[in-house]
């Protein structure tokens, strides 16, 4: 099992970007960094996969939802300290754009609850610190992305 609570090395994650209609998929988080805000979902890559069969693999568990075709988009490097100045938390999350090939959408896992959001009313939302500098360094990529069949 990853140590995700200061952890000796960076854990590696993966992040999905799913924009159907001019819509974003994103859940809301069980689980810190970021408990209780909304993201995109994922998760972290398990020893022997590649990420890209991380991503395919979480979205499933996850969501509900089979995504194929992973395109890299970002990465982003997530580095939390405590009071004492410790590493708390350190992730390095690739981002995927994924189409949807099939299954229900339902929140499952880490996920508390899971919304098709417009991508100009995302900020009104309570997202992490992370999606919402993806989205400012994306948006014009996302208002072209199409994830639906």
């Amino acid at each position: 099992m990853v140590k995700r609570l200061y952890p000796a090395q960076p854990v590696v994650g993966v992040g999905a970007i799913i924009v159907c209609n001019g819509r974003l998929l994103i859940g809301k988080r069980r689980s810190e960094p970021g408990k209780g805000k909304y993201s995109v979902p994922g998760g972290l890559v398990e020893l022997g996969e590649s990420p890209e069969q991380a991503v395919i693999r979480e979205i499933k568990e996850e969501t509900g939802l089979d995504v194929e075709s992973p395109e890299l988009v970002d990465v982003v490097n997530k580095i939390v300290k405590d009071e004492k100045g410790a590493i708390k938390f350190h992730f390095v999350i690739i981002d995927y754009f994924v189409k949807v090939k099939g299954g229900n959408l339902r929140a499952a896992d880490d996920a508390e609850d899971l919304r098709w959001v417009p991508l100009e009313e995302l900020e009104k939302y309570n997202i992490t610190d992370t999606l919402r500098e993806f989205l400012h360094n994306h948006m014009d990529k996302l208002k072209k992305l199409n994830s639906c069949a």
